[in-house]
């Protein structure tokens, strides 16, 4: 098993470098068109310089938003957590989901009490008989 570990490793690598640049938007494609990328990457496979040069140089890499490191992004994030019982929003959606399930209970209740009104005057009727 061990001996097809470097084999895995180099179509994974292929495989990862071929998608990627299929969905690479063409504008962020450096130096080559998109479709030349892709047969270099189809054509040098096996050898990696197909992949390598992809990732290398056939992508224009982004800088995180606001200049700083992906580190110091997550760092810099200051994500302030509700809990639902606090969160005003939810508590009123809350209160408009009971009033829509009490008129409901509303209707069926009273569609109950008139089947059980209407089922009463049957067996009188059928009582008197």
């Amino acid at each position: 098993m061990l001996r097809y570990l470097p084999f895995l490793l180099v179509l994974a690598l292929w495989i990862y470098a071929f998608i990627d640049c299929l969905n690479t938007p063409e504008e962020e494609v450096r130096g080559l068109p998109k479709v030349v990328w892709v047969i270099i990457i189809l054509l040098f496979g096996e050898v990696l310089i197909g992949p390598v040069a992809w990732l290398v140089a056939g992508k224009q890499r982004k800088a995180p938003a606001g200049g700083s490191t992906p580190s110091e992004w997550h760092r810099n994030q200051r994500t302030t957590y509700v809990a639902p019982d606090d969160n005003p929003e939810f508590l009123a959606s809350l209160k408009e989901e009971n009033k829509k399930d009490e008129a409901l209970l509303k209707d069926w209740e009273a569609d109950l009490r008139r089947r059980e009104e209407e089922l009463r005057r049957r067996e009188g009727e059928q009582g008197t008989e």
